[in-house]
């Protein structure tokens, strides 16, 4: 409540304004404001966190004793690096992207180099002319039976054949189809990998319908074969951590 008390005291000059002093009480105001805050903090819903929601692959379907394994002719594993140039990731001049190199092989490691293909070098170049290159050639090649069907319902979803959610229910059965010939795909971020890197990797997956894939950690077996690889080739692959000295 407010109250204005006029002050009195004293003679004061002919025609001179009285003085009045006003002292409002806030106590109903802040009783006020507590009971909106409750309403709201009530009412409101929260505004949830935009984050990136990465689908991983699930073991539906799949025996217990088989969840651990795969062919050797269906499994393909993937070591990322990312170049720099003093601390900060090279740019490619023409697409002003950061370069990223997958060093990859097929089945199991092979050691021994007995083989001249052991370890292969691509990187994330998408699609030129409408046709796919780089890892994600790779990566289709290995997929091609889901990815014709998936190309043919994809057809059928642009003409109207079929309603979206048609399309994506039968596209979800379609890359888990144990009946078809898919790879197992084993994703290896090396320790100078940016994140732009991962993400890259997990978008190839989705990409190409891969259904089956892991993300690990490169071993012992992985460094040697890098190893190698620099000798072969006069690269620099395996040197100090830079990724995590950058702020």
């Amino acid at each position: 409540m407010a109250q204005i008390e006029q002050s009195d005291g004293g003679k004061k000059k002919k025609g001179a304004q009285k003085k009045m002093q006003i002292h409002v009480d806030f106590t109903p105001m802040v009783d006020m404001n507590m009971l909106l805050i409750t309403f709201f903090m009530l009412c409101t819903t929260m505004i949830k966190s935009q984050t990136l929601q990465i689908i991983l692959p699930t073991n539906e379907d799949v025996k217990k004793e088989q969840q651990s394994q795969a062919k050797q002719s269906e499994a393909i594993t993937l070591i990322l690096d990312t170049e720099y140039e003093g601390d900060k990731p090279k740019i490619d001049a023409e697409t002003g992207k950061t370069i990223h190199n997958i060093y990859y092989y097929e089945g199991i490691a092979d050691t021994t180099f007995s083989t001249s293909k052991y370890l292969m070098k691509e990187q994330f170049i998408g699609n030129q002319n409408h046709q796919p290159q780089g890892i994600r050639k790779i990566l289709r090649s290995k997929n091609e039976q889901v990815m014709a069907k998936y190309d043919e319902l994809k057809t059928q979803w642009k003409n109207k054949e079929i309603t979206k959610e048609e399309f994506d229910k039968l596209a979800k059965e379609n890359s888990a189809d144990s009946n078809k010939t898919r790879p197992v795909v084993v994703i290896k971020p090396g320790p100078n990998t940016t994140y732009e890197g991962l993400i890259n990797a997990l978008d190839e997956m989705q990409i190409n319908q891969i259904s089956r894939y892991s993300i690990e950690l490169p071993h012992h077996a992985d460094t040697l074969l890098l190893k190698r690889y620099e000798q072969q080739h006069g690269e620099t692959i395996i040197r100090p951590t830079i990724r995590g000295k950058q702020n």
